[in-house]
C-alpha cells in the first residue's frame, strides 16, 4: 500500500476537525484529515450553531460545557467566531417538572443554569409574549457560533501542529482485511492507517458499508431560515429554544436572525447525495407565524434566505463515537443528530485520547455503537433531539 498514516480522519466537519487537532496533541505522529469538498461543507457549515448546555444526561451536559470552554478560549485568542450572548429555553407546562430535574442535574455537572424570575423575564426579555410559557431557563455562558470559522480554526491548529489536511479529496471507501480496517481508498490510490475515523456525517453510513460495517444512521432534511427584523424595536440578543412553539432562534447581528423548527415535527428521510436544498413554502410560513406570535417585535420581518441541510440521526439521537467490539482499526465519529456542533470540540478531545491510549472514561464509552447490541440506548427527557 502507498502512503502510511497513524490515523486517517474522513470528514472535515466540526467532529473530524476537532478529533484530528486533538490527536496531534495526544502524540499521534502522522495524522491525515481528508474532506471531499471543503471545511465544514456538510452538515456543520449549515448548522444553526446554537451553543447550549441544557441536556438531560450528565454526559451531554459535560460535553457541551467543555466545548463552550474550548470555543471561548479560541475566541479570546482570535475574536469573531463565538459569541457568549446567553441562552434561554422557553418551557411549556407539561415539561416544567422535567426541566426542573434537568437543572438540578446540570448544576451538579458544573453548568451555570437557573430559572429566571418573572421580574427577570420582564427585564431581560421585553420582546417575549409569555402567554403559555411556564418558565424560562437561562444559561449565561451559552450563545452561538460561526460554525465554518470554528471548524477552520481547528483545522488551522491541526496543520500548525504538523497534521496533513487534504480538501477536495473524496474517500471512495474503507479497506478491510478480515476483522480490521487497514486504510482508505482515495482517488489517488490506497492509504494505509493504524486507525480510520469515520466522521463523514450524513454520508458515514455509505462509507461504513464499503467495508461491510452496519450503520443504523438516517439522513434527514433540516430546514432553516434567515430573517431581517425591523429596526427600532427591542430584539432578542440571546439564543432561544422555544419548546412551547417548537421553534429555535439565534441572533446573527445587525437585526438578523436564524430561525428553524424544532421537535416535535415530521422528519423527512432523504438521500444525502440528492435532496432538495431549498426550503418549503409551508416551512417559511410556519416560521413567520410562530416567531411573530411569540416574539411580537419580529412581526413584519423580511425573509433573507431559506435552505435545507442534513442531520445524521441515530436511533436514540445520540452520536456514535468510538471503536466497535470485534473490529480493529475502525472508529465511529458520526450521528450528531442535531447536537453535533455544540459537542463536537469536546467529542474530538475525548475521542483522540481514546484512540491514542486505548481507554475511555466510563460515561464517554457509552457512546459506542456497541450500545445498540447491548440495548443501552440513551433517553432524553424531552424527546427527539432536544436532549
Amino acid at each position: 500500500m502507498g502512503e502510511r498514516f497513524d490515523v486517517v480522519v474522513v470528514g472535515a466537519g466540526i467532529t473530524g476537525a476537532a478529533t484530528a487537532y486533538h490527536l496531534m496533541g495526544e502524540g499521534a505522529a502522522r495524522v491525515l484529515l481528508v474532506e471531499r469538498a471543503g471545511a465544514a461543507s456538510g452538515g456543520t457549515g449549515k448548522s444553526a450553531a446554537i451553543c447550549r448546555q441544557h441536556y438531560s444526561t450528565p454526559l451531554m451536559a459535560r460535553l457541551a460545557l467543555e466545548s463552550i470552554d474550548m470555543m471561548a478560549e479560541m475566541e479570546a485568542d482570535e475574536p469573531g467566531a463565538f459569541w457568549q450572548s446567553g441562552y434561554m429555553m422557553l418551557v411549556p407546562g407539561d415539561l416544567k417538572d422535567k426541566a426542573d430535574a434537568n437543572l438540578a442535574m446540570q448544576r451538579s455537572a458544573g453548568v451555570d443554569t437557573r430559572w429566571l424570575s418573572e421580574a427577570e423575564i420582564a427585564h431581560q426579555a421585553p420582546w417575549l409574549d409569555a402567554d403559555g410559557v411556564a418558565g424560562v431557563v437561562y444559561e449565561a455562558r451559552d450563545g452561538y457560533a460561526d460554525p465554518v470559522r470554528v471548524t477552520e480554526r481547528f483545522i488551522a491548529k491541526f496543520r500548525a501542529a504538523g497534521g496533513t489536511y487534504r480538501a477536495q479529496t473524496p474517500c471512495r471507501g474503507l479497506i478491510r482485511d478480515g476483522d480490521a480496517v487497514t486504510g482508505v481508498m482515495l482517488e489517488s490510490g490506497p492509504v494505509s492507517a493504524g486507525t480510520v475515523v469515520n466522521a463523514a456525517g450524513p454520508w458515514a453510513r455509505f462509507l461504513a458499508e464499503t467495508a461491510g460495517i452496519a450503520m443504523p444512521l438516517r439522513a434527514v432534511r433540516e430546514q432553516d431560515s434567515i430573517w431581517q427584523a425591523r429596526s427600532g424595536r427591542p430584539l432578542p440578543v440571546v439564543s432561544i429554544s422555544n419548546a412551547v412553539d417548537a421553534i429555535y432562534l439565534r441572533p446573527m447581528g445587525d437585526g438578523r436572525f436564524l430561525i428553524g423548527q424544532g421537535f416535535p415535527k415530521d422528519y423527512q428521510d432523504v438521500d444525502p447525495y440528492n435532496y432538495r436544498e431549498t426550503a418549503d413554502d409551508q416551512f417559511i410560513n410556519l416560521i413567520l407565524e410562530r416567531a411573530a406570535r411569540r416574539f411580537p417585535p419580529l412581526d413584519g420581518m423580511k425573509l433573507i434566505s431559506a435552505y435545507a441541510a442534513l442531520y445524521d440521526v441515530t436511533p436514540d439521537w445520540y452520536p456514535f463515537i468510538g471503536p466497535r467490539s470485534g473490529l480493529g482499526g475502525y472508529v465511529d465519529a458520526c450521528g450528531g443528530s442535531g447536537h453535533g456542533f455544540k459537542i463536537g470540540p469536546a467529542i474530538g478531545r475525548e475521542l483522540a485520547k481514546r484512540i491514542v491510549s486505548g481507554e475511555a472514561s466510563g460515561d464517554f464509552a457509552g457512546l459506542s455503537h456497541d450500545r445498540i447490541a447491548a440495548g443501552k440506548l440513551f433517553e432524553g427527557a424531552y424527546g427527539g433531539n432536544r436532549g
